[in-house]
């Protein structure tokens, strides 16, 4: 660093902090310096940088600086008084942050008159510096107009989609894929996706594109068509007749989606699991060997965004990063009765099922 202050004409604490990309210099100095570090073969030690990082981290559990956990939603705790995940997004983080020295404090965009850019004032007025964006419904995805340069950032699922950040979210994707597959492997063939077309927005379409991608492998006739619904009050369960209708027209052997969703509309219909049509839940949220499913792990999500702000907190880098960085995280599988081995084939008569029940046939008429 010495070398570079000399070659640069400045003094090396210039050096040392442009090598650490801190705000306190001009972005122009800090990427004159670093190109010129770079040209003259300049590489950081790891062994001190470790060094560096464990008194930071040393300092911080005395010192206990804030991180931002901003969010979004209809009211100012609605998203952790009613959607599991995002309870367990906070849950994570929060821990998290405690064990690297930190306190996570919630700020709610809905407050009256905090604007982007009042709140982004408030956190520089603070000395905040990291921020986690979460629990944003897809009707509040406008820009967020912050003062990024003075910002460390990470963004929890899609929204809002601008500006463009790293993010750390459920591998929703993988996690229906895990499900189809799963019932493929018990002898399901004809397999269906049901949702309102909502759950689906909010992933950015993942979960359609997943199941999409797994009906290839299948062939023509097998392929059940996705069951997306119109779900404008988001009360959840499928119109009872819409999916009698599905039913009829595509047979299908197993369904894949939310217990709440389709469960209690299965049973008004009279339609038993796993005796009628198997069941995989992609949210399972209760692990008691009935319901099989994959349990995302939204706890690590939330873990994971602050572990990602604080590697960034550490190294100083502010500011939007030019090519956003998505990290995945994998649901984890588990058996339930629901999803038995699927028994020998049984054709569905036209305008209902055939009971699969102690192996005698009764047809059931899902019209009435």
């Amino acid at each position: 660093m010495g070398d570079v202050a000399k070659r640069a004409g400045v003094h090396v604490t210039t050096v040392s902090l442009a090598l650490r990309n801190h705000a306190s210099l001009p972005p122009a100095t800090r990427d004159r310096l670093r190109r010129l570090a770079e040209k003259m073969g300049y590489r950081p030690d790891p062994a001190l940088s470790a060094l560096v990082a464990y008194r930071h981290r040393a300092r911080l559990a005395k010192d206990q600086p804030t991180l931002a956990y901003v969010t979004n939603w209809d009211t100012q705790w609605g998203w952790r008084e009613h959607v599991a995940a995002h309870r367990m997004f906070f849950e994570g983080a929060t821990a998290k942050a405690a064990l690297l020295g930190y306190r996570l404090e919630h700020f709610w965009l809905g407050e009256r008159g905090l604007t982007p850019r009042r709140l982004s004032d408030i956190l520089a007025a603070r000395g905040i510096t990291g921020v986690i964006l979460a629990s944003h419904r897809l009707a509040a995805d406008v820009p967020l107009d912050f003062d990024w340069l003075r910002l460390s950032a990470v963004k929890i699922d899609f929204f809002p989609r601008e500006p463009a950040m790293h993010n750390v979210t459920n591998d929703q994707r993988a996690v229906i894929q895990m499900a189809v597959r799963r019932a493929r492997e018990a002898g399901y063939r004809r397999i269906g996706l049901v949702m309102p077309t909502w759950w689906d927005e909010i992933v950015d379409l993942a979960w359609s594109a997943g199941f999409l991608a797994e009906q290839q492998a299948l062939p023509a006739a097998a392929r059940v068509p996705i069951l997306l619904y119109d779900d404008p009050e988001r009360e959840c369960l499928v119109p009872r007749p819409l999916l009698a209708e599905w039913l009829r027209r595509h047979q299908p052997e197993a369904i894949v989606s939310y217990e709440p969703f389709v469960r209690p509309q299965l049973a008004a219909l009279g339609v038993a699991v796993p005796q009628d049509v198997a069941f995989a839940d992609i949210f399972l949220t209760k692990v008691d060997g009935r319901t099989a499913g994959v349990r995302q792990n939204c706890h690590r999500v939330g873990e994971l965004a602050v572990e990602i702000l604080a590697g960034q907190l550490h190294q100083n880098v502010l500011g939007l990063p030019g090519i956003p960085i998505s990290t995945l995280v994998e649901g984890t599988w588990f058996e339930g009765t629901s999803l038995p081995a699927c028994p020998a084939p049984v054709a569905w008569p036209a305008g209902g099922i055939r009971r699969r029940r102690g192996g005698v046939p009764a047809r059931t008429d899902l019209a009435e």
